[in-house]
Formats: structure tokens, sequence, C-alpha cells
């Protein structure tokens, strides 16, 4: 089964473009990488303080998402948090899932 990897994070109010825009021009080397299903970048509800967003990739299984994780791919993909500065309410939260059922369409 799949595993699903997930970081919540709280951006500050206004700041939402700002964001969004880091993640639309981040390297990324993830097509490449075994093991790698699709990324979603996923805008939720906000408050007064912030907006929350969520980073959601779908693996192949935890091991593939785990070696992502040690990678030099990895570390290019996060070595612009300077650029970030004043935009994240707190550290990103980290949710890993391990699927253990799954519905798709029919081909």
């Amino acid at each position: 089964m799949t595993f699903i990897a997930m970081n919540r994070f709280r951006v500050a109010r206004g700041r939402e473009a700002d964001f969004e825009e880091v993640w639309r021009n981040r390297q990324t080397d993830l097509p490449a990488m075994p093991g790698f299903v699709v990324f979603h970048l996923l805008r939720g509800p906000s408050d007064e303080q912030a907006t929350l967003f969520v980073s959601h990739t779908i693996w192949e299984t935890q091991k593939h998402f785990e070696d992502w994780t040690r990678s030099e791919a990895f570390r290019r993909a996060h070595s612009g948090a300077p650029k970030t500065k004043g935009i994240y309410l707190g550290p990103p939260q980290f949710e890993g899932f391990e699927a253990v059922a799954e519905t798709t369409r029919p081909a």
C-alpha cells in the first residue's frame, strides 16, 4: 500500500501569496525520485492569525519516502528556508500515514 506524507503550515495572514510563490519556484526533483507518485499543495481555512496549508505527497512505500528524506534532492528542496522568514507561525507539523484501504475510480 501507499504512504502519504503531509506537512501542515500555519502561514501568517497576508503572506499567503509569498508562501505559494516559494513553493511554485522551489527546486524539486520529486518526479525523478523512485517511488514518488504525486504532490499537492493544499490551501485550507483561515482564522484571524493564519491560513492553513498542507503539503501532501503520495509514495509507493514508506521506505521510498524515507529514502527521499535522506537524499541530496531533499536537501536542495529545503535549502530555501531563509527566504521564508516571517511567513510561518511556528514550524511545520509532519504527519505520515500508511494506507490500509483504497478505493479508485474504474479505468
